[in-house]
């Protein structure tokens, strides 16, 4: 696809909501096949769009694309095809990249900076009184999606951002049933406190429960004494942000079709993380698939059972967040790790690594 069909086709991805990552080769060292300027997009259900690299490259760019949409963080992909090559770029590495070992690459090496795209988060508003009009007229400069739908809270859907109610009076008890049943991470009551308190105890009279009911925010928004419908809504969407990007928000990663997001194994024979999708090379043994980066490592194997020697058994992959920098990350032999109270930490770089130790591991006495 020409860059600027891929230009149109990101634009209607982000109409639709869909999650997705641009990937842009900004460094290809032959024999690869990709070439600096190279584009490609690759959607939340694993689907890429473009090219930035042969069958090989694809595995490390839709794992690194997925897990820099569930970060919502850009990271720069640097695959190289030695060992040697990763340590001595793992040490130069700073936040923001990562360096994998992909053996199957034909001996040169590629460099892509991954983007996320991520749907603007929705807001729904009930009600129509002046704060609500506000709120409406405000969140967009915030990158909110701000959803009016008046009286009604039926539309509420799991993966908004959250719901305010500023109904004056009107529909609130289903309102906020309805953001506390669909697990909304923010439901904002535009309410005095005297009357919030009142419709908190119909509800806990209705059954709702202790621990549901504590995740009402009223009066809704942060209080610094605000009074015309504006200043309340600054203080409204103030709260929003503060929600959106602590840890109760998880934006949805939805894709433009009904596929399910990508899963990950590892090769046995060569340690690569791969796709686990119909068109990777597989077998089956035992009652497992068993995937692999290429036909090769799948033949090696297929060899191996008919040998003495065991082959190695499957392994799924499995993530871990770096607790520097909040990147989720690949729990591999080649990730970057450390050991700390029994359990092995992993993080997206060397840097990142090496700040925990100074923060974590220098002040545990030796011994």
């Amino acid at each position: 696809m020409r860059n600027d069909a891929l230009a149109r086709r990101a634009e209607e991805l982000a109409a639709q909501g869909a999650a997705f990552a641009t990937a842009t080769v900004v460094r290809a060292q032959r024999p690869t096949s990709a070439h600096a300027g190279d584009v490609a997009l690759i959607t939340s259900d694993g689907n890429i769009e473009g090219f930035v690299g042969g069958i090989c490259a694809e595995h490390s760019v839709r794992l690194f694309a997925w897990t820099a949409m569930k970060s919502g963080e850009p990271v720069l992909l640097r695959i190289l095809p030695t060992e040697e090559e990763v340590a001595g770029r793992q040490d130069a590495d700073e936040d923001g990249a990562v360096t994998v070992l992909n053996s199957c690459l034909s001996g040169g090496a590629i460099e892509i900076f991954l983007e996320p795209t991520l749907p603007t988060p929705r807001v729904n508003v009930v009600g129509s009184k002046p704060i609500a009009a506000a709120l409406e007229q405000l969140g967009p400069q915030f990158d909110l999606d701000i959803a009016a739908v008046g009286d009604n809270a039926a539309n509420v859907q799991e993966g908004d951002l959250g719901i305010v109610i500023a109904a004056h009076g009107k529909g609130e008890l289903e309102a906020i049933r309805a953001g506390l049943e669909a697990e909304l991470p923010y439901v904002g009551l535009v309410v005095s406190p005297k009357r919030g308190a009142a419709l908190i105890e119909e509800l806990r009279d209705a059954g709702v429960p202790e621990q549901q009911l504590a995740r009402v925010d009223y009066p809704a928004g942060i209080d610094i004494g605000a009074r015309t419908p504006p200043e309340v809504a600054l203080t409204i969407l103030a709260r929003l942000i503060e929600v959106r990007y602590g840890d109760a928000y998880t934006p949805p990663l939805r894709s433009p079709s009904a596929e399910a997001p990508p899963t990950f194994a590892v090769d046995p024979i060569c340690g690569m993380t791969v796709t686990m999708a119909p068109d990777t090379p597989q077998l089956e043994h035992d009652g497992e698939t068993i995937y692999f980066c290429r036909e090769a490592c799948k033949t090696e194997y297929a060899a191996s059972l008919a040998g003495d020697t065991p082959p190695a058994a499957p392994a799924t992959a499995t993530t871990a967040v770096d607790p520097i920098c909040g990147m989720t990350v690949i729990a591999s032999a080649d990730t970057p790790h450390v050991e700390h109270d029994g359990e092995t930490v992993y993080f997206c770089c060397d840097g990142c690594k090496t700040k925990y130790q100074r923060e974590h591991l220098d002040a545990v006495p030796a011994g």
